[in-house]
């Protein structure tokens, strides 16, 4: 029988807990009239899915299936879906509900927006072996990619896309962009999103060697964020004809502000799409007398989405991938997938290439 990824409800207190993984049997399902019926190949991890299991995160679900992103092979369209070209295709799923296009956020008055995966507000999680989907919740692969690197995409690309586009306005060439935290997978794909339009892409990290790593995707340079004299090295490196930041992207928080807004030009962004290294942050009057404009970011819609996909295929971008396991049902190689999230060690994304021999002998 098909096999679902969830957790298992333990006792203990949210940020002490660490719910254990188990696998469950269940039956396939079948697509409603205008689903589709997708066979996952492979699903990636977030720190959302972190801190899921730490109870960290609202509406957790320990029914549903884990994981936000994915991607598979249609099996079955329903009977009354528009696009049947979709069947055999590969195709990534979008890790949303509740969001279909309005720039400003999602929509009011509609659907609760939610992220999927292990989430009370919708049963759709990717570590699985098949997921039916409504046939507007899914785009196809562009075909330069693998299953792997399609599964890597969909949330780290929506919402670096929304920081970078969206967000930031980095549209025209020649900008200077900050990418803070280079190695988790936003920053990865906002440093290719933003080289790809053209922009001079400058990163921070804590690790020398993620900073070499990012020069080797296109960043101009990179420093030290351990340096409290990060801003002052950075601003040396910036060209004579251009000696400012346009934009920033960033998921640390912390002193963001504080360090950014003597390098960014007046009327400058900060696009906010996490506080990692803090849950607040300081909005200082200095910023207020230079126009900065903080905007912060989450996810996106579905047409942005499909916009991303589509800035993919026609540029032919890669996401970084870090490390892979096989098998949906190896728990502990998923489990030391947690552990590199945990400790800080990826350079990327980190996946789980669903099938094995075992499980493809009894689907």
């Amino acid at each position: 029988m098909p096999r679902v990824l969830t957790l298992k409800k333990v006792e203990g207190t949210p940020g002490d807990v660490y719910y254990p993984l188990q696998i469950k049997h269940v039956p396939k399902p079948e697509p409603g009239p205008h689903e589709v019926l997708v066979r996952l190949k492979a699903a990636a991890l977030n720190h959302r899915d972190l801190f899921i299991r730490r109870h960290q995160y609202p509406a957790i679900s320990f029914a549903h299936a884990l994981l936000a992103d994915g991607c598979g092979v249609v099996e079955q369209v329903g009977a009354a879906c528009t696009r049947r070209r979709l069947l055999h295709t590969p195709v990534v799923l979008t890790p949303m509900r509740g969001w279909a296009s309005d720039p400003a956020g999602p929509e009011p008055g509609g659907a609760a927006f939610t992220v999927t995966g292990a989430s009370k507000l919708t049963d759709v999680g990717t570590a699985q072996d098949y997921v039916a989907v409504h046939e507007d919740e899914v785009e196809p692969v562009p075909p330069h990619l693998s299953a792997v690197e399609a599964a890597a995409l969909p949330l780290v690309g929506l919402t670096a896309w929304r920081a970078v586009v969206t967000k930031a306005g980095c549209r025209d060439g020649g900008r200077n962009v900050l990418i803070t935290g280079i190695g988790g997978g936003v920053a990865l794909q906002a440093l290719q999103f933003a080289v790809a339009l053209g922009c001079r892409v400058y990163v921070t990290s804590g690790d020398a060697a993620k900073l070499d790593r990012a020069r080797q995707l296109g960043a101009v340079a990179g420093v030290l964020y351990s340096d409290d004299a990060w801003d002052r090295r950075l601003r040396a490196m910036l060209p004579a004809d251009r000696p400012f930041l346009d934009a920033v992207v960033d998921g640390a928080g912390a002193h963001v502000v504080a360090k950014s807004v003597k390098l960014l030009r007046p009327g400058g962004v900060i696009a906010q799409y996490g506080m990692t290294a803090a849950p607040r942050m300081d909005w200082l009057m200095q910023a207020v007398l230079a126009n900065v404009e903080l905007k912060g970011t989450t996810m996106g819609s579905r047409s942005e989405f499909a916009d991303m996909v589509a800035f993919v295929r026609d540029h032919k971008l890669k996401p970084v991938v870090s490390r892979t396991v096989r098998g949906l049902g190896d728990l502990d190689a998923i489990d030391g997938l947690f552990a590199d999230m945990e400790t800080g060690r990826q350079f990327g994304k980190l996946v789980i290439e669903i099938d094995d021999d075992e499980a493809s002998s009894k689907l």
